[in-house]
């Protein structure tokens, strides 16, 4: 499918829940109602850390309840205490592999949903000047293996991460990869999938593009700094400081 018109599908059916792309593997869920509310809080400028936190664990939460919805299963019995059944488990072994540090947010729902997951950090910055993701840290090679990987970042923005991410998990012969993050750039489902057309994208919304700074707009700003309060713009958890209070001046403890 030609760039534009992936573009257009994504944007003009992003109501509908849950928009599937087809052939393209873009699952998005702006459509469910209270995925929809939280989303809104989430991008909301006034939103403190802590709460931004919270609100980023309750999105994921959700996402990763409908991306792993499909995995493979197989059947089993089951005796309850007033009879037996037989009931379908999972067949093959899920990882998680959060790209830091703002993925780092979502290992609290992925843990939360299958406990005992292996957990694969992957250390990647983006390179300001030129887009380009850097790697510093991939312990990759010495973690035990899954069949299954699921790339967490609250962001999809040029891409470059994801692609990163998903060769890593790859070459570590992990079977099927897919990517979970809140929000993308159609750059950057564009490019994810043109490199690896195979791997999955479930996000709660595609937004309108990416800026000169290949930031996502709307978006939500920077998901690591705001959740870590490490932005200059954020707002302070201080409910006392209004926000109209110039930047410098947040977070000092001031009572006003």
């Amino acid at each position: 499918m030609p760039t534009g018109s992936l573009r257009n599908t994504i944007v003009s059916n992003s109501w509908r829940w849950p928009t599937i792309m087809g052939e393209d593997n873009v699952r998005v869920y702006g459509g469910h109602a209270l995925l929809g509310h939280k989303l809104a809080l989430l991008r909301d400028r006034r939103t403190p850390p802590a709460r931004f936190s919270q609100l980023l664990k309750e999105i994921s939460l959700m996402l990763l309840s409908f991306a792993t919805a499909d995995l493979p299963t197989r059947e089993v019995s089951v005796i309850t205490p007033v009879g037996m059944t037989t009931q379908r488990v999972l067949a093959k072994r899920v990882g998680f592999a959060p790209i830091l540090r703002a993925g780092a947010g979502m290992i609290p729902a992925a843990q939360e949903l299958l406990p005992g997951a292996p957990i694969w950090y992957l250390g990647l910055y983006r390179d300001e000047e030129t887009l380009r993701p850097v790697r510093y840290y991939d312990k990759l090679q010495s973690y035990p293996p899954v069949d299954i990987a699921l790339i967490l970042d609250p962001m999809l923005a040029t891409g470059g991460s994801a692609i990163l991410a998903a060769g890593r998990l790859k070459q570590k012969g992990v079977q099927k990869v897919s990517f979970v993050g809140l929000i993308a750039a159609p750059e950057g489902v564009e490019a994810l999938h043109r490199e690896h057309p195979d791997v999955e994208v479930h996000v709660a919304a595609v937004d309108e593009r990416l800026n000169e700074h290949g930031y996502i707009v709307p978006g939500l700003g920077d998901a690591g700094d705001r959740q870590n309060a490490t932005g200059a713009e954020d707002p302070t958890d201080e409910p006392f400081v209004p926000e109209e209070l110039p930047a410098e001046a947040r977070g000092q403890g001031r009572l006003l």
